[in-house]
């Protein structure tokens, strides 16, 4: 209270042409506090926000193509262990020739890999994936010179 009557007294003190640059200047930060706080930060946010809905839209459309491979995933009937085993060793023959070989041990499958492709690596995964829904549990990769893959996949088949 002590500094508002304080204020009124100087206020009442000043003359008229300073008491109109007093208002215009408070009036200035006014307008510039109202821009920095709440005009510049939305005009920023409606820029960006073309940009941002064309990143969303990409983001949905890949999330919708994945929602649609998962349902043709559960679409499908379910394979017994021994079916995905077989269709594992004959895609790792097919595929992947004797750049690598399995391991099968419980629901663990180990493919060991010496200068593998790396096209037909990702085929034979896919191919895992889809056929025998074998998933990538472990990767120890290394690509060599010739730029094909050494190293360990292992992959988790469903429970039996």
């Amino acid at each position: 209270m002590k500094n508002a009557s304080a204020l009124r007294e100087r206020w009442a003190l000043l003359a008229p042409r300073e008491k109109a640059l007093v208002a215009g200047a408070t009036g200035f930060v006014a307008l510039a506090l109202l821009w920095w706080l709440a005009i510049s930060p939305a005009l920023a946010v409606l820029r960006g926000a073309e940009a941002q809905h064309r990143t969303l839209d990409a983001q949905l459309q890949r999330m919708l193509a994945m929602q649609a491979q998962a349902q043709q995933l559960q679409a499908q009937p379910r394979q017994g262990y021994d079916e995905a085993v077989r269709l594992l060793e004959t895609t790792v023959k097919q595929k992947l020739g004797l750049s690598a070989r399995i391991t099968i041990a419980g629901d663990r499958v180990t493919l060991a890999l010496a200068g593998t492709p790396p096209d037909a690596l990702a085929q034979w995964l896919t191919q895992a994936r889809v056929n025998a829904r074998a998933l990538p549990s472990e990767a120890r990769l290394i690509r060599n010179a010739a730029g094909t893959w050494d190293g360990t996949v292992v992959l988790t088949l469903p429970p039996r």
